[in-house]
């Protein structure tokens, strides 16, 4: 088995498969330290934590991670809280940064005798019509290679191998929601004990803590602003300003680590198997941050792929691996419904004209309805924890 892609998704398939006794390499075009230290979602669901428990993958988040079940509002009609941890299916999340999880996956595939080849970059995969795939490879000194496995599963992301191989006649459904925002990574102490909301005039805002020294922030931004745009004092300007510092408290301040550029688009392939070759995590769809499902899908379908492989080669039952599409595509569709209301909910039109106007108003009617309905608050729990 040749998993393209050391990060969630592929190191989680790469241990369940390696537990079970199956031949696994991991090709990762990055090295080790970059894979281990590139920041990114830190909030993982009820049912990630059960996937990982369930296979010895959940030392670290049980000794590291901490619970949360709070996210607070601040909009041009006040603020209010809500506590999804008591609503829905009364699910929290846990908060365990991405590159620590990682870590954790990546020891213990070691541990249990897989193997990774780092600065290895697949360039090509030919699967489609082969029982016996071949993935072309780059490798760290410009030398060329080539691997052959009974499956291939791209792991590898959007830009990836994977995604490039795809035969013709793939469909790719594909949204761009026309929002950018600045993603932030802060030395600085959460200035909120809850996920923070903001709407504004000036754009959107977003708080949330990452451990007890490192926060994440995000500022809704023009298109094509660069990430290095902003001084710092005017990225904690705006922050304040947004997320209405003046009447509920100023922020805590610090050296801003990391910054990125993040257009909110979302995509959906179909189907995520084509010969032997599977798509799992952001290579079968990419979806918008706003509501943390990225990393939790990946490692749902990275379960689900799992299993079905070890019943494919350990006792020929072919059914899981012919029904991984059916399987995966309902969460990834119901987790994409549900950020897509997120960035509805969070983002509005700028301008005084009448249709900016209408929809903003509809924007915040539907912000009340969350503040005020306890049917909207238990739904807006289920699917913000679920996927």
């Amino acid at each position: 088995m040749v998993v393209l892609g050391a990060g969630p998704a592929g190191l989680v398939l790469g241990n369940i498969l390696v537990d079970r006794g199956i031949d696994c390499v991991v090709l990762e075009r990055a090295e080790r330290t970059h894979v281990q230290t590139r920041a990114r979602a830190g909030f993982l669901a009820a049912g990630t934590v059960r996937i990982l428990a369930r296979h010895g993958l959940d030392e670290g988040l049980r000794r590291h991670g901490r619970t949360h079940g709070t996210c607070e509002f601040r909009t041009e009609d006040g603020r209010f809280r809500l506590d999804y941890s008591g609503l829905g299916q009364g699910d929290p999340h846990t908060v365990y940064p991405q590159q620590d999880l990682v870590t954790d996956l990546l020891a213990r595939y070691l541990e249990r005798g897989g193997r990774i080849r780092f600065g290895t970059e697949a360039v090509a995969v030919r699967a489609a019509d082969s029982d016996r795939p071949e993935v072309d490879v780059r490798e760290a000194d410009g030398r060329s290679g080539l691997w052959r496995a009974r499956y291939v599963a791209g792991c590898d992301g959007r830009h990836g191998a994977a995604r490039r191989s795809l035969p013709a006649g793939t469909v790719r459904h594909h949204r761009d929601h026309g929002v950018t925002w600045l993603g932030l990574l802060a030395e600085a102490p959460p200035s909120l004990d809850a996920v923070g909301y903001a709407t504004h005039e000036h754009g959107f805002a977003g708080h949330m803590a990452r451990t007890s020294d490192i926060t994440r922030y995000y500022l809704q931004c023009e298109r094509g602003t660069p990430a290095d745009a902003w001084s710092e004092e005017y990225i904690w300007d705006e922050l304040e300003l947004r997320m209405r510092a003046r009447e509920y408290g100023p922020l805590r301040r610090g050296r801003v680590v990391h910054r990125s550029v993040v257009d909110l688009e979302s995509d959906v392939l179909e189907p995520l198997r084509h010969g032997a070759l599977f798509l799992v995590g952001d290579a079968a769809g990419l979806i918008s941050p706003s509501a943390a499902k990225g990393a939790n899908l990946a490692v749902l379908e990275a379960s689900i792929l799992a299993h079905a492989l070890i019943d494919d080669l350990t006792a020929g039952d072919s059914e899981g691996v012919d029904t991984y599409s059916a399987r995966c595509l309902p969460h990834i569709w119901r987790a994409q419904e549900f950020s897509h209301w997120m960035i509805g909910l969070l983002h509005g039109p700028s301008g005084a004209d009448g249709e900016s106007l209408f929809h903003n108003s509809l924007r915040r009617a539907r912000l009340t309805s969350l503040r005020t309905s306890r049917s909207q608050q238990d739904w807006f729990a289920e699917h913000y924890v679920g996927v």
